[in-house]
């Protein structure tokens, strides 16, 4: 390879071959070689040193593989913030960012600024959302929690690195809450929603590398929001918001679950930036 530019040719070339990004190639080289984009375009022309090379080679190939590049470096950018990412949770995507930003502006306007409110984020994974609206709304209450005890792993540390006060709780969906008789004001959550039959349409990169119990949840995608359906009940306050991440074409199946079990709460879908239903709100006062 020899060059800068040998190397991001070498790697969007393998890269389209394996029918993968080819700007994973650029972002592996930046992160391997510590430069931001701007540096790396200005040096195009300069020598990568031999250790880098083949860090980065080896990197290159492993995406060629499947493996996430995000895994492959160990983390993930997330609303301005830096999270510590492996094989044992999801990869926080924008859309999540969306989710995270209608849940601030909505705690905002129903409860105003100053409340202390109590907030649960269901399934946290990496603990990104947690973090994030711990972070952007200080004086709340944060609890999270996962199935996944490496998942929490993941997210304790991820909060250490934040600075965020967070209380983590392992147990299924909002089980160990009722359990507890525990009282929310905020539940929040990015469940597992791809239905069963959509795997084999998948990249490997994410079905092979990322955990299946959060991706997937039953033939139609719907289980976790039927159990919260059940659930919800017994964990909310009077006045209350729940806020849901949905896969593409589910907004209004799970509109019509929350609709059943809150017949007089106000019922939100809203669409990402890309076009697709992707989030439900249910204000309930």
């Amino acid at each position: 390879m020899g060059k800068i530019y040998e190397a991001l040719n070498w790697a969007s070339s393998f890269l389209r071959e394996k029918d993968r990004d080819e700007n994973a190639g650029e972002l592996l080289l930046r992160y391997y070689t510590e430069m931001d984009r701007s540096r790396l375009l200005a040096n195009l022309r300069e020598e990568l040193d031999q250790e880098v090379e083949k860090a980065f080679k080896q990197a290159v190939l492993l995406h060629g593989e499947g493996r996430p590049i995000q895994y492959i470096m160990g983390f993930e950018e997330f609303y301005g913030r830096s999270f510590t990412v492996n094989e044992h949770v999801l990869v926080p995507r924008p859309e999540t960012e969306e989710l995270v930003l209608g849940a601030l502006q909505r705690m905002k306007r129903i409860f105003g600024e100053e409340e202390e409110l109590h907030v649960v984020d269901i399934g946290t994974g990496s603990g990104a959302i947690a973090i994030t609206l711990k972070a952007e709304r200080p004086n709340i209450h944060m609890t999270a929690s996962d199935i996944s005890e490496k998942a929490l792993q993941v997210a304790v540390e991820n909060a250490e690195k934040h600075h965020a006060s967070i209380e983590f709780v392992q147990g299924d969906a909002l089980q160990p809450f009722i359990e507890k008789g525990s009282k929310f004001d905020v539940v929040i959550s990015n469940p597992p929603y791809i239905p069963l039959g959509d795997k084999q349409d998948m990249s490997i990169v994410v079905t092979e590398h990322e955990p299946h119990h959060a991706l997937f949840a039953g033939e139609d995608g719907l289980d976790i929001y039927r159990k919260f359906a059940v659930q919800l009940p017994l964990v909310l306050k009077d006045k209350a918001l729940v806020g849901f991440e949905v896969g593409a074409g589910q907004s209004n199946a799970v509109a019509a679950l929350m609709r059943e079990t809150f017949p007089t709460a106000r019922i939100e879908t809203v669409h990402d930036i890309n076009g697709k239903d992707r989030m439900v709100f249910v204000e309930m006062d």
